[in-house]
């Protein structure tokens, strides 16, 4: 008598094949709704769409339909002005809403489950959810971008040292090396829009597995809800979660971009190179050095992309031993998904404002071009087209490099004489390659650093953003 009343009093939607209730551990432990609850404006989409077919199909009548509409209209304002009863007991943002949406409108509450399962319904919603997001995130990229090329216009001139292996390699634009995060940053908004096209297919009217029995028209849901065209097996279509790993490793190349760009500002604010000044408040002090300003978004950035590149193997790692069709291990996609979007959408955010905000040393960056013998090899490039071979002028100017070393200066200030001794090929119109400027506006082609060169690049980067 005692588990008849257990029962009665948590009764569930699948609870009729049951003998006894879900222990109270169980339902924490299962429980989804303390998280895919932000789902609810999209599951409301979905149902609403699903109603307007069924009754379009004859499956329900438009009375029930009617009442479904209003119902879910109610729903969606209690849940927009916080005043929705979230229950725990009910497991996840689904049957809140179907519960709810029952005690307003009763048995009409009750059809609209039909033909569908909560197996295609929250496939359903993550990808209306992630689409959504996609396309948030591309708009911010597209900001960010913004904020690259202004910081990027201003500085076509700048000097500074274009590094390998953290070595001085050669001088470049600044403007240039802002200009490469630009062109990474394209790319993945071309990943993202590609991305994307495949979270737009419908899996709503694959139902549990295998489809269902009624005179369902996937096209007209597909059309209502903007979707691309339909999840064409119904098996894939509840098991399928490729399309949320995908936006993952997307969202980790960008994050890995984005940290990149965030070692560089960290080194490039450190006293041993003094490039740039991040505004006061991207930083923090020490609790215990009064004169430290530490870059904590960018070590943060640099700090978080570790967390989504883990998320990107935790949902590989979910998905990679389970057979067809749907298993409740796919409720653990939710959360690594859900912070994948939160952690880049914020990081975007953020890093737009904080590059508006930089301040550059110029002349620290121009010192340190002269260190390193950074125009090294525009004198082996004049030499070769002298007439020696490269590799012949390669050696020659290493060894003029090694003894401008033990004099203790840069190439440009040896005399003519001097670098004769190397090359009797040098002439005095030499000065001109050797100095930095000099040699970063000799890389006028595309793609080069020549300050002619990055204001195309910018200008078409313009274009192409409008």
């Amino acid at each position: 008598m005692e588990k008849n009343t257990a029962v009665k009093n948590n009764q569930k939607n699948w609870s009729g094949r049951f003998n006894e209730p879900v222990s109270e551990l169980v339902q924490r432990y299962t429980a989804s709704v303390d998280f895919d609850q932000r789902l609810a404006a999209y599951d409301i989409q979905g149902s609403r769409a699903h109603a307007q077919m069924l009754s379009a199909q004859g499956i329900i009548s438009t009375q029930d339909l009617a009442a479904i509409e209003q119902g879910l209209d109610q729903i969606h304002h209690e849940i927009r002005v916080g005043k929705f009863i979230w229950r725990q007991e009910l497991e996840d943002v689904h049957l809140n809403i179907e519960k709810r949406l029952t005690d307003l409108v009763g048995d009409a509450g009750k059809r609209l489950h039909t033909a569908r399962s909560r197996n295609d319904q929250v496939a359903t919603d993550i990808r209306l959810y992630l689409r959504t997001s996609i396309d948030e995130i591309i708009s911010l990229i597209r900001l960010m971008q913004r904020a690259l090329l202004d910081l990027a216009e201003k500085h076509t001139d700048t000097v500074m040292p274009g590094f390998t292996h953290l070595q001085v390699a050669q001088p470049v634009s600044l403007g240039h090396h802002l200009m490469a995060y630009f062109e990474m940053l394209k790319r993945d908004i071309g990943r993202l829009s590609d991305c994307r096209k495949r979270v737009n297919q419908l899996p709503l009217g694959a139902a549990a597995l295998a489809g269902s029995s009624y005179p369902i028209d996937r096209e007209q849901v597909a059309r209502q809800l903007d979707f691309e065209g339909i999840c064409e097996n119904s098996l894939d279509a509840v098991s399928d979660r490729d399309f949320a790993i995908e936006f993952c490793a997307c969202a980790t190349l960008i994050m890995t971009h984005l940290s990149r760009l965030s070692e560089e500002l960290i080194l490039w604010m450190t006293p041993a190179f003094s490039f740039i000044t991040l505004a006061d408040r991207f930083c923090t002090g020490s609790s215990i050095m009064p004169q430290k300003k530490n870059p904590d978004v960018p070590e943060l950035v640099r700090g978080k992309t570790g967390r989504i590149n883990g998320h990107l193997v935790a949902l590989l790692t979910l998905m990679k031993a389970q057979p067809l069709a749907y298993n409740k291990d796919n409720q653990e996609d939710k959360e690594p998904l859900f912070d994948t979007v939160d952690t880049l959408v914020d990081t975007l955010r953020i890093y737009t404002d904080m590059l508006a905000g930089i301040q550059v040393n110029q002349h620290a960056m121009r010192a340190s071009a002269t260190r390193g013998y950074a125009t090294a090899t525009d004198l082996a490039d004049y030499l070769t087209k002298k007439g020696l071979p490269f590799r012949d002028a390669h050696e020659v100017v290493a060894k003029t490099v090694q003894y401008a070393e033990r004099k203790g200066c840069d190439l440009s200030e040896l005399d003519l004489s001097e670098l004769q001794t190397f090359s009797p090929q040098v002439e005095a119109d030499i000065f001109a390659i050797l100095t930095l400027d000099g040699s970063m506006k000799s890389r006028a082609h595309v793609g080069g650093t020549a300050p002619q060169q990055v204001q195309a690049a910018i200008k078409r980067a313009r274009k192409w953003l409008s």
